[in-house]
């Protein structure tokens, strides 16, 4: 069974600013996550955030997401580059 996805208004908003080949990347890494998003090859859980989150790596792009197992969603939350994903921890 996939997850459906939603994203907050700072990850749309990184996603406007991008170029394209980094979109298809990510998009492609979406469709990976919507599968399986506890998936270890290619997530691990967040050792500094609160309980449940979870990153995955794009390049040097890291995407920072919960999952609401509930109603089957990932909430992507953060789309950074890797040396400002992990300053809010």
């Amino acid at each position: 069974m996939s997850y459906g996805l939603e994203l907050s208004h700072q990850a749309k908003k990184t996603l406007r600013l991008l170029d394209k080949t980094t979109i298809k990347r990510l998009d492609q890494r979406f469709q990976e996550l919507s599968l399986d998003p506890h998936d270890p090859r290619r997530t691990d859980p967040l050792e500094m955030g609160e309980e449940g989150e979870r990153k995955t790596r794009v390049g040097n792009w890291r995407i920072i997401y919960t999952i609401r197992e509930h109603d089957k969603t990932i909430y992507i939350f953060s789309i950074e580059p890797r040396g400002k994903a992990y300053r809010r921890f």
